[in-house]
């Protein structure tokens, strides 16, 4: 499958022209539907089924669990394609989808089957972004590449708001076996789609160094590129300081401090994605800040750790989906530069691996949700967020000092150059 990058179109809707991209964003929106519908009647059946937050807030973090391998994962798509790679993962997820069908139409589903069934996912679905967005490096070319992470990212901001507001409404009406017939329909989508995405090919006859030395070669990369190492905390920070709030710990707020049912949380995960959906449109349609994009990321998430500093006092549902919704928008705008600048900078040859090593990052919220379990249980809420929030904000700051040449430098020569031109 070729590389589509030969006279790159012009336009809002300018990705969509790439045949590769037509295939990758609806297969893209499918698995995040599904993703967004079953974690919502899992994390509810479980801490219904328990009553217990720390097993609520551990369940969600085994979908995490294959953030270590995301770095094998990105490495072995680099050898024998993307394609193929992702197609095999989401014909994973829809085996799992049925065997939690069949539990729960039979009413043999219980809460150690779930864990059990959770646990084999979470080992594989760390790893499909990790694929989204080297499919998107591969087949987009530079001046495109923002956009199509915006409408990339779209598909997940969109799957957010319908898969929270369908995943409840099925669950209450139909119960957990019914709807998870509808979430292997969207995973079987899915896999049929995937057939149809490009990328680079797989190297023939498995040539080249072996996964563990390509591996070893890919970290020292990383991490004798300063740029890449700031990336790489930054979003660590924000897995386990930031995301936790507003996935793990949502659960609870909606029960105990806002009083509300399944339906309830599924209104603030909707006001979340809305804001989401509303900066990675911004950023699909703009392209993103010209002056200093890796300023804007950084004063992104300083803004999105002071609204959960805000999120944390409140306790009326309306002021609270304000408030998720702001965060929203702040936080897919971040995201998406962050995404863009490690894209830009990543060795293409390598950029499956550096994109798997980003997923590490991730693993901030196996720990940071559990964490915050525990912390709620011993604080309580408010003070658990709050103390979220800065910690945040303090390595946020601490993160743009420790690598400010690397990060900010390169930009202030690119605009002095720029104006000598002129």
């Amino acid at each position: 499958m070729q590389v589509e990058r030969s006279s790159p179109p012009r336009g809002v809707f300018a990705p969509f022209a790439v045949r590769s991209f037509r295939f990758q964003w609806p297969g893209d929106l499918a698995t995040s539907l599904a993703f967004e519908m079953e974690t919502l009647i899992l994390n509810w059946f479980v801490l219904v089924a328990t009553d217990s937050v720390i097993l609520q807030t551990s369940f969600a973090a085994l979908q995490f669990l294959g953030t270590l391998l995301a770095p094998a994962m990105g490495s072995l798509a680099d050898r024998i394609g993307r394609r193929t790679m992702i197609a095999a993962m989401r014909g994973f997820y829809l085996l799992l989808a049925g065997c939690l069908a069949g539990l729960g139409l039979t009413d043999r589903l219980d809460p150690t089957s779930v864990f059990a069934i959770a646990a084999l996912a979470g080992l594989v679905r760390p790893s499909d972004l990790v694929m989204r967005n080297a499919l998107v490096g591969d087949t987009m070319a530079d001046r495109l590449l923002v956009n199509a992470i915006g409408f990339s990212r779209m598909a997940q901001d969109l799957a957010r708001i319908g898969g929270a507001l369908i995943g409840a409404t099925l669950f209450e009406s139909l119960g957990i076996g019914p709807a998870y017939l509808v979430v292997g329909a969207f995973y079987l989508a899915a896999f049929v789609l995937s057939f149809g995405v490009g990328g680079r090919r797989a190297r023939p006859g498995g040539k080249g160094p072996s996964m563990l030395a390509e591996l070893r070669v890919g970290f020292r990369y990383i991490r004798r590129t300063p740029a890449l190492m700031a990336a790489m905390w930054l979003a660590f920070l924000v897995n386990f300081c930031g995301f936790p709030v507003s996935s793990g710990l949502m659960p609870y707020a909606a029960r105990e401090v806002y009083g509300l049912d399944a339906a309830g949380l599924s209104h603030l995960l909707a006001s979340y994605a809305a804001g989401a959906l509303v900066g990675s449109l911004a950023m699909a349609v703009g392209g993103g800040p010209r002056r200093s994009p890796v300023g804007a990321v950084f004063a992104g998430v300083a803004l999105w750790y002071l609204l959960l500093a805000v999120f944390s006092q409140m306790s009326v549902k309306e002021a609270g989906m304000a408030v998720m919704a702001a965060v929203g928008i702040v936080q897919g705008m971040a995201m998406i530069g962050l995404t863009a600048f490690l894209l830009r900078r990543s060795n293409p040859r390598l950029r499956g691996m550096v994109m798997g090593v980003r997923m590490l990052a991730v693993y901030g919220m196996a720990v940071g949700i559990p964490l915050g379990g525990v912390l709620i249980e011993t604080i309580g809420y408010r003070a658990t967020v709050l103390g979220y929030a800065l910690a945040g904000l303090a390595g946020t700051a601490l993160i743009a000092f420790r690598w400010r040449r690397a990060l900010f430098g390169a930009e202030a020569a690119g605009r002095r150059s720029r104006m000598t031109a002129g």
